[in-house]
Parts: C-alpha cells; structure tokens; sequence
C-alpha cells in the first residue's frame, strides 16, 4: 500500500441483534491496529465502523423483546459504539444502516445497479422465482451441499424451504473478471489460505443470488419495486461507500473510495465481501477494494462460544479487569491474525501480570527511577539498541501477534541488560569508567523506551501517549506505574 494514497480502513457492520461479544472487539481492534499504524505515518486514513439494522432477524428480536424495530436499533447502536469507544476504537464514522444518508445511498446504489448491463450484454437485474433453503440466523440462502447433516453450519439449526418472488443479481456474468483480480493479486486476500479457500468457491459454483426481498418489511424498500425490500446484505454491502459520503458527496466519497481500502472480517462472510460485494460494484462503475483481510474463529477456554455455555466474553468485562490497553494486548496475542486459536480466557490474568505490569510496566519504572535518581533525570542522545523496524513491517502485513512478540523481546532484552549490567553498583562505583557506563547504558534505556513507545502506539495507544509523554519532559521523573497487578 502505497504511503501517499488515502487508506480506509472498515470493520464490517455488527448485525444489532445481540450484544456485542468479544469477536466484535478483536476486528475493531485489529483495524484500529492498522489505521493507527499508517494514521502515524502521517497517511491520510479513515476507519469506518457500525451497525447493520434491517432485516428480519432484528425485527423478530425486536418484537420478542415488545419495541419497535427502530426502538430497538437506537438501543443497539447506543451500546456497540459505547463498546467500540471504551477499546479505544478511533473510528472516524459509525455507521447505522437506519441513517437517511446511508438508505439514500442505497437506493442510489440500486438505482445504478437496475439501470446496469453486464459484461455480456444483458441487464444485471432481472425478476425471477426463488426455492431454496433458508437460515435465518444467517439471513442467506445455503445449498445441500454447503449444510452439514442438513443443518446451517454455523447456527446448527434446519433451514427453512422458501419460495419468493424476488428480483436477481446476474452474478455469473461477472465471475471470470472478479476470479483473474483474485489470482493476480489485484484483488489481495490475506492470509494465503483465504485466497485458497475464495478461488475454492468459483470451483464449487456460484449462482445469481436474490437482491431483495418480498416478506420483509424491516429494511430498505426496492426504489423500483416498493413490494420488496432490499435484501439485507445488499443493504449493508454499501456502507463501505455510504459512510464515505456516497449518494450525498460524491468527491468525499470519491477520495477514500479511489485509495486503498482495506476490509477486515471475521472468515463466515468472506463469500459475501470477496465474491457478491466485487461483482456489485463492478456492475455500478465503481472499483474493487484494493485488500480483504480476514481473521479466523476462535474458541474460549478450548470450547466455542456459546449463551448455552456461559462462555460468551463481554469485553466490557475485560476492560473492567484489565484496563482498555490491557484487554487489546490480551486479544490480539494469543494467536497469529487469521488463523483459527482459542483464547485462554483463564490465563489472561498471568499474561497480564508477565509481560505488562512485570515486563513493561517493571522496564519503565526501574528506568525512569533510575535516571531520575542517578543522571538528575537528563541523560544524552544515543541509539536504541535494537531495532523496531521490523514490528512496523509485521505491523504493516497484519501479523499482529508477531509485531507484538516482537516488542516484547525487546522488553526482556532491556530488562536482562539491566540486571547484567547492574546499575545500582555502577552508580556506588569510584572508577571513571563505571560513571561512563551507567550514563551510556541510561541513555540507551531511554532510547530503546522511546523507540518501544513508538512500536506500541498503535496496540496500546494509552499506554504509548504516556510513555512517550514520560520520555520527552527536559527531566525524566519515575513514571507512575503503566499497569497495575491484577490477582
């Protein structure tokens, strides 16, 4: 990704019918993670994040909890960005799929989308009939072969037999140019087995799919067809564009569309932002994203997360525990970004302890101690003597686990220098050179703490304001402890 290109970054819209859990926090996260990243580069940057409101699913929950559909989003909507505030998620858009800019927006997207002609000639809307089998936690249609014993994969529940009269996305005219993109890396899907696993799909088949609805009514009615709504991932497929500003101002939206634009998601709607979002987009004259970056699921304590259970993780709770920064570094490092893990929600609390209240917080305050106590709190210039470079690249490819156990060994190294050097008995020294050598090493301490502070910013970005604070005063005092220890 080029430096001088606009970057958006997105999250994708959190279905609001339910709290959010702590899957939703670990890909704000991440995509916090990134946009912080390349925010401190000095690229110009936009993270968009939301809520996705319509569809069946919210106003059955809606009703079952006696409120109205739209009563009952504003209450959702009120809880995720307050979830996504208390992160530290610097999103500069939520998003909320009831706004009047974003159905706007859609019916201007479904307007271009009628009005379209595919590489083929023929229009990419057309009306026809739909039989198939339907879950409705998913809100998408799955065939025989894509149920595991007949039921939904993901909510393990029979999908129900529906027939509708629903108006169609001629997708299959539109599949050569989306799967050359993908293997030519214009299209870039990361990890490697996400691109394995996106070109499996064109192997298997990919149908037209329904772009709206006739027994629905929570959502945004067809502008063509006010008997129909739009089906709800074609709702909320346009947020990317939407919350930029499309179909209300069009040279914003046209700035950050025109850039990189990164998303980020969890791997069950990889099908939906890789396949069907590309082909809608290329059918409205508009440009492919440039990167789909997909995480993996994750189990709890070795077990999936469950209501039944009792192991659904509030990550408000964490917070509570660990404090904001401390419950980002304990998501993201357990496993590497992408790949399946489980999080050991029972160890955390070690973790915590070891590598922040006795790693970093311990390499802090030791160090500031002793330059406050031993240099009258100014030491020199001097290099850090290792390197960070490396984390910013991790940083960079979204190996943020690895960016991560890359600072951390740098903390370890800085605090086993310390004990080998043993500064408390260079400072009682009456030689020259031991006055030389506490002065060097303290300098290098600094440097390295500026150098880490740096690194960190965009994971812990409290922790990384106040390190860097701590360091740059005309005379270094003991820093408050970083993290207290949690027992």
């Amino acid at each position: 990704m080029a430096r001088g290109i606009p970057l958006l970054v997105t999250t994708p819209i959190f279905y609001a019918n339910a709290a959010p859990h702590v899957g939703h926090a670990y890909t704000g996260i991440a995509s916090d993670v990134i946009a912080r990243c390349w925010r401190q580069q000095d690229r110009k940057t936009f993270l968009l994040t939301g809520t996705d409101e319509h569809g069946q699913k919210v106003a059955d929950t809606a009703a079952k909890a006696g409120v109205t559909p739209q009563a009952f989003v504003d209450q959702q909507a009120k809880v995720f960005e307050h979830v996504f505030r208390k992160l530290d998620i610097g999103f500069d858009r939520f998003i909320r799929t009831t706004e009047p800019d974003h159905i706007a927006g859609v019916q201007e997207f479904l307007q271009k989308l009628k009005a379209a002609t595919t590489p083929l000639g023929r229009p990419a809307v057309y009306q026809g009939e739909y039989s198939g089998l339907y879950c409705q936690g998913c809100e998408r249609f799955y065939t025989e072969k894509e149920l595991v014993d007949g039921k939904c994969p993901l909510h393990n529940t029979v999908p129900q037999q529906l027939v509708e009269h629903n108006w169609f996305f001629r997708l299959a005219d539109y599949l050569p140019i989306i799967q050359k993109a993908i293997a030519k890396n214009e299209l870039k899907l990361i990890p490697t087995t996400t691109k394995q696993e996106v070109l499996g799909f064109f192997k298997q088949g990919v149908q037209d799919f329904s772009i709206s609805r006739e027994r629905v009514r929570w959502g945004v009615p067809l502008p063509w067809d006010p008997t129909q709504t739009a089906y709800v991932w074609v709702d909320a497929l346009p947020n990317y564009l939407t919350g930029v500003g499309f179909g209300k101002d069009a040279k914003h939206a046209r700035n950050w569309w025109r850039g990189d634009v990164v998303h980020v998601m969890a791997r069950d709607i990889l099908k939906f932002h890789a396949v069907y979002w590309p082909a809608l987009l290329l059918a409205v004259g508009e440009p492919m994203p440039s990167t789909i970056v997909a995480h993996g699921f994750f189990t709890v304590n070795g077990q999936k997360m469950s209501k039944s259970i009792g192991n659904v993780v509030d990550p408000v709770d964490l917070i509570a525990k660990y404090g904001v920064d401390g419950t980002r570094y304990l998501l993201l490092t357990p496993f590497p970004f992408g790949q399946d893990g489980d999080l050991p929600v029972e160890r955390f609390t070690e973790r915590y302890n070891a590598d922040l209240a006795n790693g970093l917080g311990n390499l802090v305050s030791r160090t500031t101690n002793m330059v406050e106590r031993y240099a009258n709190g100014v030491v020199k210039l001097a290099k850090a003597p290792k390197s960070l470079a490396k984390t910013r690249k991790l940083t960079e490819t979204f190996q943020f686990s690895q960016a991560l156990a890359d600072i951390w060994a740098t903390v370890t190294w800085a605090n086993q220098a310390i004990d080998k050097a043993r500064p408390w008995d260079l400072a009682k020294g009456e030689h020259a050179t031991d006055a030389k050598k506490l002065a060097a090493l303290l300098a290098e301490l600094v440097a390295q703490l500026k150098e880490i502070a740096v690194a960190i910013t965009p994971y812990l970005p409290e922790t990384g304001a106040t390190l860097t604070k701590c360091l740059r005063q005309k005379k270094i005092v003991k820093a408050p402890p970083l993290f207290q220890r949690v027992v």
